[in-house]
């Protein structure tokens, strides 16, 4: 399937609506009205790609409604050139809004089917992390750390220690936190190591798992 102009206006169609509910950082909505989503999930879905809803993918996951990784995106304030690590790179569409916009992201995924589906995707669509691997989120990425920013795209029982020490001094983590439904919470740390956390509204998302298959 191919990114065509029916596509292209239907992307911007998304773009204005976002905007409507809030998103209004320009590099989040340009990078949102580049990544051509229909081409993350299967086929029979790929009619509705362009709606502003979660959609099932493979492995009994999700792909984020774009409001959602527009809004994580904004909270998390990238700017181009920054280190970015993932947790959960899912179907790999929020990892490409995050290349769209300049970083470098790192991403990990816990789920064997859906890290091997996605690496191929990314390397298709011409999206090149610089790590994209297999393994438990909770521990991060200490070889490649510190981190300018995490973002976590799955709902996470607890905030995890490993991911806050991987912050550089004035880094940002965006993790959603809880059980049924998540609060979507900001970790700021200082230039000091000193860490703030702050709510900003309730979401939904699939649980992050622990340890490898």
């Amino acid at each position: 399937m191919q990114d065509l102009p029916y596509h292209q206006g239907e992307r911007l169609k998304l773009v204005k609506e976002i905007e409507r509910k809030g998103i209004n950082d320009p590099q989040v909505l340009q990078a949102i009205n580049k990544v051509p989503r229909h081409l993350f999930f299967g086929n029979s879905l790929a009619p509705h790609a362009y709606v502003d809803k979660a959609f099932p993918i493979a492995a009994g996951q999700t792909i984020s409604q774009p409001f959602t990784v527009a809004f994580q995106t904004q909270l998390l304030d990238v700017k181009p050139g920054m280190k970015v690590l993932e947790i959960g790179t899912g179907s790999g569409y929020q990892a490409a809004v995050l290349m769209e916009m300049g970083a470098l992201v790192y991403t990990i995924e816990r789920i064997k089917e859906l890290f091997l589906q996605t690496k191929h995707r990314l390397e298709q669509l011409g999206y090149r992390p610089k790590y994209q691997g297999y393994g438990d989120g909770y521990k991060g990425l200490p070889m490649y750390a510190p981190f300018d920013r995490i973002i976590v795209t799955a709902a996470a029982p607890y905030i995890p220690e490993a991911l806050v020490e991987q912050l550089k001094p004035g880094g940002k983590l965006v993790i959603p936190v809880g059980q049924n439904d998540q609060v979507m919470k900001l970790i700021e740390k200082d230039e000091n190591g000193n860490v703030k956390e702050t709510d900003h509204g309730i979401f939904r998302f699939v649980p992050l798992l622990k340890n490898k298959e």
